[in-house]
């Protein structure tokens, strides 16, 4: 969580958003270059082309024999701040288009008048090629589909449709004349959402997934193949909350594949409560999937209250899994804000009372308000961290505490040590202020770790949603404890995971 910790800042905040929404933002950095080039499709050699040269509003495209001619020419032009996501214009000046936005398979691919639109929008998405060079699944930013010969086919003069992306020759092209962008392959920029507070992301079977607050009755995911695609991939609405106590405002998400009675399951926790907003009923409630898709479908599960002590309102849940038991993290409010710990007897049950696990009372906890909150795990070697944020989200001096596990019963708080200064803080010299409410998340090959976070571009900003999602490698100290680094500026290129 990170919002308000009382109604009047939660007001003002929510006035600020709004201000935030009109005012006019900085350009990101434009992290790839124009270029021009056929399109060779793989599966029988055709160019992409723009029949007759038309400049007719919504002729459809195809694949033919590779001519030579200017209707099989292309413009790739980056948007601001991407490296992989571009738009594509024909011959006649017009935009490579999915007819009518559509979703659907088989779609048509059209040229159309440019406006920008995320149906306008292509991600140029690597598909390693045996024997050859530069070759893209051609993804639509609004589907996540991918231009193909109608069927897959490799006769000439086959119609382009969108469908579903895959490794297979009809969905990759060969872009000859791709130059590679202003970052190289194999590097990324933050931010990975531009508003984004309260990231949460996993790798899982080939994607990355990342979900974020929305501050509204939906709940929303969006997934790619590389870490920086996701500052362009689509935000898929996995839920809209309607319960009485739990509709609006959701924020603070984290989805955790747990076992359940029914095998492993992903299970969502998030915080909302009432609508509009009611500070004093904002509860931790939790959906749990249909199967194995981070991106569900999902039901609801419960309001996972605590069994003897719902009088508070509680935020921010973590899960820790601990001497073969799961328990539950978050924080309350009793005069201070503590963090808590309540063992479950299963990812949507409490089998006991919640217990205070960490106080507030350092001086760089306590800047703008007490604060210990957004409580996650982190385990290497046997060893157990629980990295937390600190201080009030409304100050540039939001960071990052760690409690070490010594042993003993985890409910305890004799059974963790708090490190007496912060492990990841605010940079002046990277323009990064606030750097908070953090989550951990290992490489494609499992050999890096990575945390993600959210902060501020400037040290007026505060808790709204103009907070950004950034992610950055961390490594690992002598004595095996985690050494977080400084913050990196928000468009300097930093290598992908390992593994991409």
């Amino acid at each position: 969580m990170t919002h308000t910790r009382n109604l009047s800042a939660l007001i003002a905040s929510v006035a600020l958003a709004v201000t935030a929404l009109t005012a006019p933002r900085p350009a990101a950095a434009v992290a790839a270059l124009n270029f021009t080039s056929t399109a060779v499709n793989q599966n029988g050699g055709n160019c992409l082309d723009l029949p007759g040269s038309s400049t007719a509003n919504g002729t459809q495209l195809r694949a033919l024999n590779c001519g030579g001619g200017a209707q099989q020419n292309l413009a790739f032009t980056p948007l601001s701040g991407s490296g992989d996501t571009y738009t594509i214009t024909t011959s006649s000046g017009q935009c490579v288009d999915v007819s009518g936005a559509s979703a659907a398979d088989n779609a048509a691919i059209i040229q159309w008048p440019c406006h920008g639109a995320t149906n306008q929008q292509w991600r140029l998405q690597p598909v390693s090629v045996t024997g050859t060079d530069k070759t893209f699944n051609l993804v639509s930013v609004a589907s996540g589909k991918c231009v193909s010969p109608s069927g897959g086919s490799s006769s000439s003069n086959t119609n382009l449709v969108q469908l579903p992306c895959s490794a297979a020759n009809g969905r990759v092209w060969r872009l000859p004349s791709f130059t590679g962008g202003g970052t190289t392959p194999g590097t990324f920029t933050n931010p990975l959402a531009q508003r984004g507070p309260d990231p949460w992301l996993t790798y899982h079977d080939g994607y990355y997934y990342l979900a974020t607050t929305t501050w509204n009755s939906t709940i929303t995911m969006r997934k790619s193949r590389t870490l920086g695609g996701l500052s362009t991939a689509t935000e898929q609405v996995l839920f809209n909350l309607t319960r009485p106590n739990g509709a609006g405002t959701m924020w603070a998400p984290e989805f955790h594949l747990l076992d359940g009675p029914n095998g492993k399951r992903w299970y969502f926790y998030y915080t909302a409560g009432r609508e509009p907003f009611d500070l004093g009923t904002q509860r931790i409630h939790v959906l749990e999937s249909a199967g194995l898709d981070p991106m569900g479908p999902y039901t609801f599960k419960a309001d996972l209250l605590d069994p003897t002590q719902d009088n508070t309102w509680e935020l921010d849940p973590g899960i820790l899994q601990l001497n073969g038991q799961l328990y539950l993290l978050g924080t309350f409010y009793n005069g201070s804000q503590p963090m808590f710990i309540r063992p479950l007897s299963n990812p949507w049950t409490a089998s006991g009372t919640r217990r205070v696990l960490s106080t507030p009372t350092y001086g760089w906890e306590t800047v703008g308000g007490a604060v210990n909150e957004g409580a996650e795990v982190l385990q290497r070697g046997g060893r157990t961290f629980i990295v937390y944020s600190a201080s009030h989200c409304s100050t540039p001096d939001y960071k990052l505490g760690m409690l070490t596990y010594n042993g003993g019963d985890p409910l305890n708080s004799s059974s963790w040590v708090k490190s007496p200064n912060p492990v990841f803080q605010r940079s002046n010299a990277s323009g990064v202020y606030g750097p908070g409410h953090n989550g951990f998340f290992k490489s494609p090959d499992g050999t890096e770790d990575w945390m993600v976070y959210h902060a501020n571009s400037s040290a007026g900003g505060g808790c709204d949603m103009n907070r950004s999602t950034r992610a950055q490698k961390f490594t690992w100290n002598a004595d095996g404890t985690p050494n977080f680094g400084t913050p990196v500026a928000l468009g300097v290129p930093l290598t992908a995971p390992s593994g991409e």
